[in-house]
């Protein structure tokens, strides 16, 4: 089966124009009674009420501010049988007191009752609950105008429910969407449609049949833009016909059933209090197209009488909308796997659940990574094939790595998807690669558009036997001190037209900087585009590289590195942490797909270089354990501090410092705020 059928058309997701103005979308907020106590055995739920807080404040604070707030429902914890829905109710409005810009509702299955379903004991939707809603939030579906966008809210909880409030709903959609033709659309629903396919049997977290065909027909027909759903707590991303379709995670517990993805053991609360997966969305609506930027609240919370004390924060990146940085990531792990849930008793009993496990995706985008390195067998794979097309649209660009020139399928695939994968790393020996020539030339005329880049497999012959030892594991890469002999090498065996770049293998310990520079020169001198592969292991395979402020670093350096030539661009050798089998080494996202410093680094320095014409690399120094980079952005200095000590070392440098960057964390501060004695990774401007 092929992943890229014959009639694939490369389309663009990235916006166009001017940003016109942003809104912000929070989820499954689960405010409870109390504001410590929650009717849920688990300590998570308790803390929802100081959670939203904090997170409608941050919404609040939100500069510039949003038009407006979508909450994707959810928004008490209690049933609506419950005699304390209205104290639960009444905690919210106390909540969102302060927000100065137009709140929307949507209503959840906490707020409503729960889907028609004859398996759920919980409270199931009545007209009775439906007109509790309305009269203690208002209306339960609704549309309103913001500039260009006509943006319809609607009651999931109706659908099959053979309620009259069912029909009038479905009326009103129909007539609402069929008045709004020629208009960009949003759509907002607690359930989504589907959580994997639009073919899923019914489960606790989707929209049963037939009322999801029905909704999904209405997406397709009246193209609308995009579709925000909660419910879940979990990330995911899909597109159907035109519509992107986003399910938000929330800012009060996950659904730890969907701890399945992880291969750890998930942690607080068997994963229900996985604090770096809360959090909401603000959503930039362009000229075209709009870009989702999710913002981690990593479950800080504020009490009814705390005054909220807003950080100092760079904003949020989405892949859409990030500068193209020449550093990318190598997807080692499976980045678009489906898992079976098993059903464990709680909300779902009977039967496993297939869900896709989108955290990868939602790493890379706030990262901003457009550049990937994988596999050439995920083109062909009927379902990573499929997710490439997605995530190229939003503005990734694929290298695919291969042993020896590709052949079928995987050519027929990239002929078939022209475009998809931009450049192909031929991983071969020396001799192979002279033997292979013709197959080489024969895969070049099929794909003209496609770069060749060799990756040269380090054989016995390439110092893999030390005299006492002999290797068995592979390495790959021409060295920098191999150059002039590789160049020379390719032209007298007569394959130098055939490639379009070398594969530089770029060990940890390495003066990386030092390096760049003379590969910036090698890539003016030869004419060929270079590849380097930086390896975040270590030199023994039985050691872990697990300094998460020291690969930091690294990538701080491989950002300020890619300026130095348009012909040089880098990869780091994995994107999620290597724990278990050989050279374990830790990545910018750990096992359970929470960022690690590494990814933060990567989304501030790209931040920090957005628009610099001109990078310059200066003196190194130091100070105590603290290490210190100079560079000039566009002639104005500046400073990057690693290790402990950073106060010192900036006071010692002279630098001037006006404004710190803290890349471990995204935060902005003065410059009398550096820390002296913890360690950290910062950037001082002068």
């Amino acid at each position: 089966m092929n992943a890229i059928p014959d009639t694939y058309a490369p389309v663009s997701r990235e916006p166009v124009g001017r940003k016109l103005f942003s809104f912000a979308v929070i989820a499954d907020t689960h405010v409870n009674e109390h504001e410590a106590k929650s009717a849920s055995p688990f300590e998570t739920n308790a803390r929802a009420n100081g959670r939203a807080r904090h997170a409608f404040a941050e919404i609040a604070a939100l500069d510039p501010a949003p038009e407006f707030v979508v909450h994707l429902g959810d928004i008490v914890n209690p049933m609506p049988g419950l005699p304390v829905y209205a104290d639960a109710a009444a905690r919210f409005k106390d909540i969102v007191a302060d927000l100065r810009v137009p709140l929307h509702l949507v209503p959840g299955n906490h707020d409503v009752g729960d889907k028609s379903v004859d398996w759920m004991p919980a409270d199931i939707v009545t007209s009775e609950y439906v007109d509790l809603y309305r009269r203690t939030f208002g209306a339960d579906y609704h549309a309103f105008d913001c500039g260009p966008l006509r943006c319809i809210v609607i009651d999931a909880q109706l659908l099959n429910s053979d309620l009259p409030e069912e029909a009038a709903q479905r009326d009103w959609l129909e007539a609402e969407l069929a008045a709004s033709a020629g208009r960009r659309v949003f759509l907002f629903t607690h359930y989504p449609p589907y959580v994997l396919s639009p073919e899923e049997r019914g489960t606790y977290d989707n929209i049963d049949q037939p009322g999801r065909a029905w909704l999904l027909e209405l997406l397709r027909r009246h193209r609308v833009e995009a579709l925000f759903a909660g419910h879940v707590h979990n990330f995911w991303y899909d597109v159907h016909g035109e519509t992107e379709m986003y399910l938000l995670p929330a800012t009060s517990f996950l659904r730890h059933d969907y701890s399945e993805f992880y291969r750890v053991a998930p942690g607080n609360e068997f994963g229900r209090g996985d604090v770096g997966k809360f959090g909401y969305c603000v959503v930039d609506i362009h000229e075209r197209g709009h870009v989702m930027r999710l913002v981690r609240t990593d479950g800080r919370s504020l009490g009814p009488q705390q005054a909220f004390a807003p950080r100092r924060t760079l904003p949020p990146a989405n892949v859409k909308t990030a500068p193209y940085t020449g550093v990318g990531v190598e997807l080692r792990h499976a980045w678009a796997e489906i898992a079976e849930i098993p059903s464990t008793g709680g909300v779902q009993e009977f039967g496993r659940k297939p869900a896709r496990n989108d955290y990868p995706v939602m790493g890379l985008w706030e990262m901003g990574a457009r550049l990937l390195k994988l596999p050439d067998h995920d083109l062909t794979h009927p379902v990573v094939g499929e997710r490439m097309k997605l995530m190229h649209a939003a503005g990734h660009r694929f290298i695919a790595t291969a042993f020896g020139v590709p052949r079928e399928p995987f050519s027929a695939a990239m002929q078939a998807a022209p475009g998809l994968v931009e450049a192909v790393e031929v991983n071969l020996s020396t001799a192979a690669l002279t033997r292979q020539a013709a197959r080489l030339r024969a895969f070049r005329e099929r794909h003209p558009g496609t770069a060749l880049y060799w990756a040269k497999l380090r054989m016995h012959e390439d110092a893999h036997y030390d005299g006492g030892h002999f290797s068995h594991f592979i390495k790959t890469g021409t060295l920098p001190a191999e150059f002039d002999a590789a160049l020379a090498g390719l032209e007298g065996a007569g394959v130098r037209s055939l490639l379009d770049g070398l594969v530089v293998r770029l060990e940890r310990d390495g003066d990386l900087l030092a390096q760049a520079a003379v590969l910036a020169d090698f890539a003016e001198r030869s004419g060929l585009a270079l590849l380097g592969a930086i390896k975040l292991t270590d030199s023994s395979i039985a050691r872990t590289r697990d300094d998460d402020l020291d690969t930091a670093r690294l990538v701080a350096e491989a950002m300020l590195a890619a300026r130095l030539s348009p012909r040089v661009r880098y990869v780091f050798d994995t994107f999620m942490d290597i724990d278990r089998g050989y050279y374990p080494r830790n990545g910018f996202i750990d096992r359970m797909f929470n960022p690690r410093p590494a990814l933060r680094a990567y989304a501030a320095m790209a931040h920090l270089l957005a628009g610099a014409q001109s990078v310059a690399i200066g003196a190194r120094g130091g100070a105590g354990e603290a290490r210190t980079l100079h560079f000039a952005l566009d002639g104005r200095p500046h400073v990057l501090v690693s290790g402990a000590g950073a106060r010192t070392a900036l006071a010692q440098g002279g630098a001037g410092v006006r404004e710190l960057r803290d890349l471990c964390s995204g935060t902005l501060h003065a410059a009398d705020e550096a820390p002296d004695e913890a360690p950290g990774l910062w950037v001082a401007a002068g």
